[in-house]
């Protein structure tokens, strides 16, 4: 079990010495400094994988700059420690400054000894943890697209605009909501996420507006919807396409209005949320083909970000590989090996159908399956056809998507919980796909 080190930098004594008795029996070792000029050496000699960096340190000079200097220090000397910054101003845009900068959550003073063990807590449990917060993270690459998407985001994320995400199945729409939640003003409150693709008709008011008890058979008691649990934070509802043409129009109402009506109540309830939507279908020609509400698809889309497929970023493949490769490697306990040249050249050359969803499953059987220290290409299961074979087929990224499920369906031999993980989609999505292509 590896050695949990907090190093808490502060200039005040009475600080460090209450953080230090508060968590100390939560971590191995807490490490304090009253003078940011002793980070690096403490980084070397104690490795921590937290540190909870106070963002003021002069008494004359409290704009948070020097917090923010040293927060870059530490991601650029320690990448892989988590930083949370402390400090005495309430200065959410401040804070949020640093997060964009690599800080994975903010505390501010007077703090709550419940609150900041709990930010702490979550900030430990980052590191390298299968399901953590730091495993879903946006890996934004380094390729030219992401690179100008990136800026955009940065732009829009400390607004309340609705954005419109859109991009193919495992090109990492939820994370990158998350990402646009972390980044904005609401950062300190909810983010709730409902598949639209799997929410079934019948309970598609009480999910999203809630009930009162007794509204219907198994209404048992009264249950807020995803619009109130959001209430101050971010409301994410991915497939948004997939919502059916009659229910779009009271989807529209709640936001037009910024209220909800509980099933089986006549109480309006007022909103606060910032609406993030997600698809990978054809919106404009779902309206043109009057599947799809205009009003609505206005409404939802004041920011429009296309999130690139993976065969359109494929310098950023090598990143991914090394994440998934040590991400994998501590929850089966082996060693991370490296990858060939050949190798890395095919996982680069391929169409990537699932996208990073697929790339992350073949990479993790891979390492399941590794004996040695060196993965080769034979040791990735990749599709038979290289990328240029599929470009060859010719027919739209429909055809070719119908094509590689019915190619895997054929593979698993119906097993379509193989299908989907394959694919690198939900059984749900699955169903979805198989239903709209009529296999």
């Amino acid at each position: 079990m590896e050695m949990k080190t907090l190093l808490v930098v502060d200039d005040n004594q009475d600080i460090l010495e209450a953080v230090r008795l508060l968590m100390r029996k939560s971590v191995d070792e807490v490490v304090t400094s009253s003078t940011p000029d002793s980070i690096p050496m403490l980084l070397r000699k104690h490795k921590p994988q937290v540190v909870l960096l106070d963002m003021n340190f002069r008494a004359v000079v409290n704009t948070g700059n020097e917090g923010l200097f040293w927060l870059q220090e530490i991601r650029r000397l320690s990448p892989q420690t988590s930083v949370v910054l402390f400090t005495a101003y309430a200065d959410v845009k401040l804070a949020v400054e640093g997060m964009k900068l690599g800080a994975v959550d903010f505390v501010v003073k007077p703090f709550e000894n419940s609150v900041l063990m709990e930010v702490l807590k979550r900030a430990f449990g980052d590191k390298g943890m299968p399901g953590s917060k730091a495993a879903s993270h946006m890996l934004w690459g380094s390729s030219e697209s992401m690179v100008s998407l990136r800026k955009i985001v940065d732009r829009v994320a400390a607004t309340d605009a609705n954005i419109l995400i859109t991009g193919e199945n495992g090109t990492g729409k939820d994370l990158l909501a998350r990402e646009i939640h972390r980044l904005s003003l609401r950062c300190r409150g909810p983010i709730e996420t409902v598949d639209m693709g799997a929410v079934v008709e019948s309970l598609f008011e009480s999910e999203l507006y809630g009930h009162v008890k007794g509204a219907f058979t198994d209404a048992r008691a009264d249950r807020a919807g995803k619009f109130e649990t959001a209430h101050g934070g971010t409301l994410f509802l991915d497939e948004i396409g997939n919502i059916p043409y009659h229910l779009q129009a009271k989807l529209l109402t709640a936001l037009q209005q910024r209220m909800v009506v509980r099933v089986g109540s006549n109480t309006p309830r007022p909103i606060d949320i910032r609406l993030i939507c997600a698809t990978n279908r054809d919106l404009p020609q779902m309206v043109a083909e009057g599947k799809f509400r205009q009003d609505l698809y206005y409404r939802i889309n004041t920011i429009h970000i296309e999130l690139p497929s993976l065969r359109d970023r494929s310098d950023d493949i090598p990143e991914f590989v090394d994440l998934f490769l040590h991400k994998y490697a501590k929850v089966y306990g082996k060693d991370v090996p490296m990858v060939s040249d050949d190798a890395m050249r095919r996982l680069k050359s391929r169409q990537w159908p699932g996208n990073i969803r697929q790339l992350e499953h073949v990479v993790e059987k891979a390492l399941i399956m590794c004996d040695g220290d060196m993965l080769r290409a034979e040791d990735f299961e990749l599709f038979d056809e290289p990328a240029s074979a599929l470009a060859a087929a010719g027919g739209t990224l429909e055809d070719i998507e119908r094509r590689t499920i019915v190619a895997s369906i054929h593979q698993h031999n119906g097993n379509l919980a193989e299908v989907a993980r394959q694919l690198g989609i939900t059984r749900q999505t699955l169903y979805n796909k198989i239903k709209k292509y009529g296999l």
